[in-house]
């Protein structure tokens, strides 16, 4: 089975109005709620291509209850720990006038060391796990730690871990050598410490962290595509131009369609280029859509493919 954790997840509120006014009531044209989190989204990506899948995580009080109603209504499954503390609730407002948006991210519960034993005792009774994503930010209570414990707890059971995560839960979740790392630019820059600026020094930085003990670095930078690293090989899949309208959840995405490559036995080359597909995808879907199996497999032939120790294929 296929699991995705998702250790602080969140309903994010969503709001659309004209333009923001700091003077005057500001008045809300639309608004929506959806299951959230980086866990949450590679589940609900996962489902929509059609890979069963299983999101676990912490979750509380009735934003908790509505965060496992709306996943269940998506066709996720889901096998939570359920914690005293409430649920999360992110803002999201989006500007119609300028296109600008607005993100306040709750900090969530505070977690007690009972519920982060809960979780642990429910990961290592996990039978027959093939995969696992784990990321996405720690709840109040939980120590970076936490991250490398569970990439080894899942190692120890012989699953592919995928790690996306940035600053500290990064470094710490790296001491567990996971087989799989997605940070961004920016996240890889605070990794090595240094800034990154050009594809060179990109490549250079992931084959030091490959180097630390992780199976293959990924590296999502945007329009300028994905770039994979490991033992030797060196693979950039670019996405073609597209007018994006969407930049939330993009990386998620990205995760999901590398996981449905690897559940589908494809090689690297092909779970990057699925990855890429999928990320790309997301950025057309208005909103609280995520890519679809129809939307990525069309996104697959338009992507550009590059081995950048051999030269352009």
């Amino acid at each position: 089975m296929i699991y995705t954790m998702a250790l602080n997840p969140a309903i994010d509120r969503t709001m659309w109005v004209e333009q923001m006014d700091f003077h005057e009531s500001t008045r809300v044209q639309r608004e929506s709620r959806y299951p959230g989190g980086k866990g949450i989204d590679v589940s609900r990506v996962l489902t929509n291509l059609g890979v069963p899948n299983v999101a676990l995580g912490f979750v509380g009080g009735f934003v908790g209850d509505e965060l496992e109603c709306r996943l269940s209504y998506e066709g996720v499954d889901t096998d939570m720990v359920r914690v005293s503390g409430e649920t999360r609730t992110n803002i999201i407002v989006n500007e119609a006038g300028n296109g600008r948006h607005l993100l306040l991210t709750a900090s969530g519960p505070e977690i007690d060391p009972y519920e982060l034993g809960a979780l642990f005792r429910k990961i290592e009774g996990l039978s027959n796990p093939t995969m696992m994503a784990i990321g996405g930010s720690l709840p109040l209570g939980v120590h970076p730690d936490a991250y490398r414990r569970i990439v080894t707890m899942m190692k120890r059971k012989e699953a592919k871990t995928i790690l996306d995560a940035d600053g500290e839960n990064l470094k710490a979740g790296i001491l567990g050598c996971p087989d799989y790392i997605k940070p961004n630019r920016r996240e890889m820059s605070e990794l090595v410490e240094r800034e990154l600026n050009e594809l060179d020094d990109i490549v250079q930085a992931a084959e030091e962290v490959h180097d630390r003990g992780v199976g293959t670095v990924l590296v999502s930078m945007g329009a300028d595509g994905m770039l994979a690293v490991t033992g030797g090989k060196r693979y950039l899949a670019t996405p073609p131009r597209v007018e994006v309208v969407n930049t939330v959840g993009l990386g998620d995405s990205a995760v999901a369609g590398f996981m449905y490559g690897l559940y589908n036995g494809l090689d690297l080359k092909d779970c990057l280029i699925h990855a890429t597909a999928a990320g790309t995808a997301t950025s057309l879907k208005h909103g609280t859509a995520r890519a679809n199996k129809k939307d990525v497999m069309e996104m697959v032939p338009r992507i550009r493919f590059r081995d950048l120790s051999e030269g352009e294929k």
